[in-house]
């Protein structure tokens, strides 16, 4: 993947990012049981961000970052396999809450890596 030069657009982009996240990953359902591992959420945090201005931003090691930070939050199982399936939906208002503070938290310093 390619990686942005650091210009003062690279700021520009990093907030465009938070918004873009919370959006991706903001609709409320259900889903199923088992806790999906890192690697699995990073593959999906790429899969949502696929196709979108953000995409370029959202490097392999970014979204092991920010896969990691959701695992270890206190998002449910539902939620974590939405995110892995590469789905833009949370298991209800709660869990949309937290992903979008677990994202808007750990961004800038992910895709800084």
């Amino acid at each position: 993947m390619t990686r942005i030069a650091s210009t003062p657009r690279r700021g520009l982009r990093l907030l465009a990012l938070v918004p873009a996240a919370a959006l991706a990953l903001s609709l409320s359902a259900c889903g199923g049981p088992g806790r999906p591992s890192v690697d699995e959420v990073a593959d999906g945090i790429q899969k949502v961000f696929a196709g979108t201005s953000q995409e370029d931003a959202m490097t392999d090691e970014a979204a092991t970052c920010l896969a990691e930070a959701l695992v270890d939050s206190d998002l449910s199982n539902e939620t974590l396999a939405y995110i892995a399936d590469g789905e833009d939906r949370q298991k209800d208002e709660a869990d949309k809450a937290l992903t979008s503070k677990v994202i808007s938290e750990n961004l800038q310093e992910c895709v800084n890596e």
